[in-house]
């Protein structure tokens, strides 16, 4: 089988939608002074550090970062956060991944935080697969993609160049 990469988007086109996202996060959250990014281990974590970067350069909300760390292979065993549920209580929080693929991982990351009351509730993710199975959708997205099941997004966010590739 030939497995070739095809870049969805290089490294400018990653920045922009960044930046693109956190004005989104930003204005839906205009009235809040915090918000609380939640950022699934390790490369959703990535994401949020960049998002919390450019929120931080383009608004005065105070942006507060969580790991979330869920065994994506088995979402249902206990997920656990940097911060209690005490700091993110009655707050708005935006949990962040680099991909939705099934929606396992968010629709479990959700589920978590809905143990205590909250002000609002979002999703956003870099790259938004067309066929879930759940039903869980990202507020925010850098870009949808229509792929089959047998394809593959590797985001890439470390190093000098960030990518995104569909195999």
């Amino acid at each position: 089988m030939n497995s070739s990469k095809n870049i969805i988007l290089n490294h400018t086109e990653i920045q922009h939608k960044i930046r693109r996202i956190a004005y989104q996060i930003y204005e839906s959250n205009v009235n809040e002074t915090e918000v609380i990014l939640a950022g699934v281990d390790s490369k959703g974590y990535i994401l949020a550090k960049k998002l919390k970067s450019n929120l931080d350069k383009i608004s005065d909300l105070k942006i507060t970062l969580c790991k979330v760390i869920i065994d994506k292979k088995n979402p249902q065993t206990e997920i656990k956060t940097s911060i209690s549920p005490k700091d993110y209580s009655n707050k708005s929080i935006v949990l962040v991944d680099d991909v939705l693929n099934s929606g396992s991982t968010l629709i479990y990351g959700v589920k978590h935080f809905l143990d205590v009351p909250l002000k609002q509730f979002k999703t956003a993710v870099l790259v938004n697969r067309n066929h879930k199975k759940y039903p869980v959708k990202a507020d925010f997205k850098g870009i949808s993609l229509s792929t089959s099941l047998h394809e593959h997004v590797e985001v890439v966010l470390e190093g000098k160049a960030f990518e995104v590739y569909l195999e």
